[in-house]
């Protein structure tokens, strides 16, 4: 929660110091409006992830490229805030797969916060991707941002402890990888899982879910 409270207060401080023309000042109300839309959609994923053993989650075939479209409309208006592009690469067919629509599109809500943040102006847009894996077995949906690289001495680590533990991303200030953890609780309730592909600029971060093979979708 660092990082979104850290940015509110910055925000607030540059409107109390005045001076701002009624545009800007309107330009700051709506950005700390989306920040704290961000702070309040982290809050309520970490207090639902502490829950997941006391309720249950139904897992059902899911149009993946349909959520995926979802996520990029809901998360439009704060790249645009930040002045940053993301994208979506999906077919314009059915893909299937199994999972919770809900807890599935927190997941990935959490994996284009992360980039949102790790992306620098002028960077590439971020895309969210949806490829299949594993002859077809295995559906991949994966965030793939151009921030900063992770050194190697830090990537083992982090692909053993991905979604197991917070962890800090010491190449990427201000992370505190609460989403990332949260994004693998999320998974692991599903029966999926996540990871990462390093890159010399940035990295996919991504989950698995079970392919379904049918006509169409119910």
């Amino acid at each position: 929660l660092k990082s979104p409270l850290a940015l509110l207060r910055q925000l607030a401080l540059s409107l109390e110091a005045g001076g701002l023309s009624p545009v800007e000042v309107a330009e700051l109300a709506r950005r700390m409006a989306l920040t704290s839309e961000r702070a309040l959609r982290l809050t309520t994923d970490l207090t639902q992830s502490t829950r997941l053993h006391e309720e249950l989650f139904g897992i059902e075939p899911l149009n993946l490229a349909l959520v995926a479209r979802d996520v990029v409309a809901e998360l439009q208006p704060l790249y645009a805030a930040k002045g940053r592009r993301l994208t979506v690469r999906v077919p314009r067919r059915a893909v299937v797969g199994l999972g919770n629509r809900d807890l599935l599109r927190r997941v990935l809500c959490n994996f284009a916060d992360n980039a949102l943040h790790y992306s620098g102006e002028g960077d590439a847009p971020v895309v969210v991707r949806l490829s299949r894996r594993a002859g077809g077995q295995v559906i991949r949906l994966a965030v793939r941002d151009y921030g900063p690289a992770i050194p190697p001495s830090l990537w083992q680590q982090l692909e053993q402890r991905l979604g197991v533990s917070a962890q800090p991303l010491h190449s990427r200030p201000g992370s505190s990888g609460l989403g990332l953890y949260i994004a693998g609780q999320f998974a692991s309730a599903m029966e999926a899982q996540i990871g990462a592909v390093r890159h010399r600029d940035g990295a996919p971060f991504y989950i698995d879910l079970q392919a379904v093979y049918q006509q169409r979708l119910l």
